[in-house]
């Protein structure tokens, strides 16, 4: 896009085929949740919500309230899961938008009873298990040791069903599903996610045995889905996935081919020819070794590009893979473009994405920087376009809109 100095091209086919293979590889009794929280993982809620709903997707989470109301602004009537809490305050816009809310203790649970009255009704919830991520929700006992204290465990168990049976009892809530997240099944020993599915659908049972069941119980995310089946129960909750982006390196990637969504894309603004020892950028921490060429580029660490790149990164110019020299500043950034010919002011550059373009990868530069590809994607802020790729035209459509509508 001409008009963009850089901008983030989502690939909504890609999308669609990413929510397909999941589908395809969910079990059959179970629907599947798009996670589009964060602003659809930085690729916009909204378009991204309308894909995978369009391709097999029945249900939308989000972390927080605001995320679902932009999602009702724009017309999507799905049903959402809220992770996160909604303040008491709030807990009228629950029902105004048909919301369901996640319920992670016995405390916040009778928070949202005493305000169902004044907001006009029973608010739809599902209750959170924590069997071991240690984050949000009702403590099953599983940092307990089992074989040293079996007693102590046993009495946690049973505090919990309680504390389950508690909230059920409470007027102005309708709980409809039951569900947990798992700590590490992204890693490659599952022993421990599979300890912690064990924790839960043994909770289930002995629900169901003093007569509460619920309409959902989940549990998978996106590496569960791929590696743990027995976890799809009645919904899977793929998130990184739905973008195209495996959890990582340790799931099995021949269950799905993903694809990934998302290209973040910048422009030469100035090229100049440089002698040998010259130095780039703040700081002077690189200093040119020959006669070469530097080509500043419109983007920085403003607009999601790591300043620790500096000195170790790479754009991709021409399908050639360009050095990224000196720091990175916060709006432009300096390459090493000597070995390369044919440049103009205004030529496209890949910053990182573009499958199969030879550009740096998200998981490619998450593994230089010590972080996780989930950190890259979402840390693209706001003034950085997102541009559309629609699946039925191939035509760029540009999201100008920062208040969520489209043109």
């Amino acid at each position: 896009m001409e008009e963009f100095p850089v901008w983030a091209e989502i690939d909504l086919a890609a999308v669609a085929h990413n929510v397909r293979e999941l589908r395809r590889a969910t079990q059959p009794a179970a629907d599947l949740m798009a996670v589009v929280k964060a602003d659809g993982y930085g690729h916009g809620a909204v378009e991204i919500s309308r894909q995978a709903l369009a391709n097999g997707a029945a249900w939308l989470g989000v972390a927080r309230l605001d995320e679902a109301e932009v999602l009702r602004e724009a017309g999507i009537e799905a049903p959402i899961l809220l992770f996160g809490p909604t303040p008491r305050s709030c807990v009228r816009r629950l029902r105004e938008l048909n919301l369901t809310q996640s319920v992670f203790s016995l405390e916040y649970a009778r928070t949202l009873s005493q305000a169902a009255g004044p907001a006009g009704g029973p608010v739809r919830v599902h209750i959170k298990i924590d069997t071991g991520m240690g984050r949000l929700g009702l403590l099953d006992g599983s940092g307990v040791d089992c074989a040293g204290d079996r007693q102590r465990h046993e009495s946690t168990e049973t505090d919990l069903a309680r504390q389950v049976e508690a909230i059920v009892r409470l007027p102005g809530l309708h709980v409809e599903g039951l569900y947990t997240h798992f700590a590490g099944s992204d890693l490659e020993d599952k022993t421990f996610a599979r300890h912690q599915l064990a924790r839960f659908l043994d909770l289930v049972e002995r629900l169901r045995r003093s007569g509460i069941a619920f309409r959902h119980v989940h549990a998978a995310n996106s590496a569960a889905l791929l590696d743990l089946p027995d976890s799809h129960l009645d919904l899977v909750r793929p998130g990184i996935a739905v973008y195209g982006l495996y959890p990582s390196a340790h799931v099995d990637r021949s269950r799905v081919v993903l694809k990934p969504a998302l290209t973040l894309k910048a422009r030469i603004v100035q090229l100049k020819e440089v002698p040998a020892g010259f130095k780039v950028s703040y700081g002077m921490t690189y200093e040119t070794h020959r006669p070469t060429r530097i080509a500043t580029v419109s983007v920085g660490y403003a607009d999601g590009l790591r300043r620790s790149l500096g000195g170790r990164g790479f754009m991709l110019v021409r399908g050639v893979r360009a050095p990224i020299v000196g720091r990175v500043c916060m709006d432009l950034t300096m390459l090493d473009v000597g070995d390369i010919g044919d440049l103009r002011t205004g030529d496209e550059v890949i910053v990182f994405g573009g499958e199969g373009t030879g550009a740096p990868t998200t998981d490619e530069i998450a593994s230089e920087l010590g972080t996780i590809s989930y950190e890259i994607i979402t840390s693209i802020p706001s003034r950085v376009p997102r541009v559309y790729l629609r699946p039925e035209t191939n035509q760029a459509s540009p999201d100008q809109n920062k208040e969520g509508e489209l043109p």
